[in-house]
């Protein structure tokens, strides 16, 4: 096996991915004795942050700045306010529409396949999304970047504007239940997806904080920061929520073109497509 594969910094790694695979494993689990795929998203976050938290631990002895622990933890405070978020959410709401559909569409066999195709898929990507925590603890040098401290700055942020965002449309939920109303005020009425805008800016900030640290060594990881952008936007969360949202809300497709899709800005007044 090539050399670097086995080394320590690569090892540890691989460790990472254990802790995510692990953490699907016992989710899945779980999964099967409730129905209920849509746990995985209750531990996305955690797979992300704990592989974090798996490489400064195993790299701890061999030095890690401050500005590396600092890295991994706000991705630990991101982690455990969006866990906890979700799972407060979807608390006795049954199984999300999302897994239901997947469900009706692979019938007896979903429970096994939801294996690989929810939970093994999510570990691999959460892995790969833990990118700059890696590269940063791993490839750690003095950190004489200038990129490291405003990294850390656009991190926290994009967590504080997602905190915000979610609590705002929590809020609009509890008021507005039963309506079809659109939540157009606080941040919502600056971006349609303003929780996701700051969950970006989180993951952006961490590879610039991780370029700060490790200079070019983690010039690679910006594979996270483009997956967790083209996540947000084309996956599972922009588009998706664009394709249902003005069937089910009919003034929806007034907000859309007055206010920006996903970067915040000013409303349109003139009604043109935002």
């Amino acid at each position: 096996m090539p050399g670097f594969l086995v080394n320590e910094p690569w090892w540890t790694a691989w460790c990472g991915l254990a802790w995510a695979l692990a953490v699907a494993l016992a989710t899945w689990a779980v999964s099967m004795a409730r129905r209920d795929a849509s746990l995985a998203d209750r531990v996305w976050s955690l797979m992300i942050a704990g592989a974090g938290v798996v490489y400064a631990v195993r790299l701890s002895r061999s030095g890690v700045p401050a500005e590396a622990w600092a890295a991994v933890a706000v991705a630990a405070v991101w982690a455990a306010r969006l866990g906890a978020f979700i799972t407060l959410r979807n608390w006795g709401e049954g199984e999300d529409r999302r897994y239901r559909a997947m469900r009706e569409r692979h019938g007896d066999r979903f429970g096994a396949k939801s294996l690989y195709i929810v939970f093994g898929l999510q570990a691999a990507l959460a892995w790969v999304v833990s990118a700059p925590l890696f590269a940063a603890v791993a490839f750690s040098r003095p950190a004489d970047s200038w990129l490291a401290a405003p990294g850390l700055v656009l991190a926290v942020f994009g967590m504080l504007f997602e905190a915000v965002a979610d609590a705002q449309m929590a809020r609009f939920r509890r008021e507005s239940a039963g309506s079809d109303g659109v939540m157009d005020r606080g941040l919502w009425r600056y971006s349609r997806h303003p929780n996701y805008f700051g969950e970006a800016c989180v993951w952006w900030g961490l590879w610039l904080a991780a370029l700060g640290i490790a200079g070019a060594a983690a010039a690679w990881s910006v594979v996270s920061p483009l997956l967790m952008t083209f996540l947000l936007l084309r996956v599972s969360g922009v588009s998706l929520l664009e394709e249902e949202l003005p069937s089910r809300r009919p003034a929806y497709r007034a907000y859309q073109r007055r206010t920006s899709a996903f970067f915040p800005r000013p409303p349109r007044r003139d009604g043109g497509e935002a």
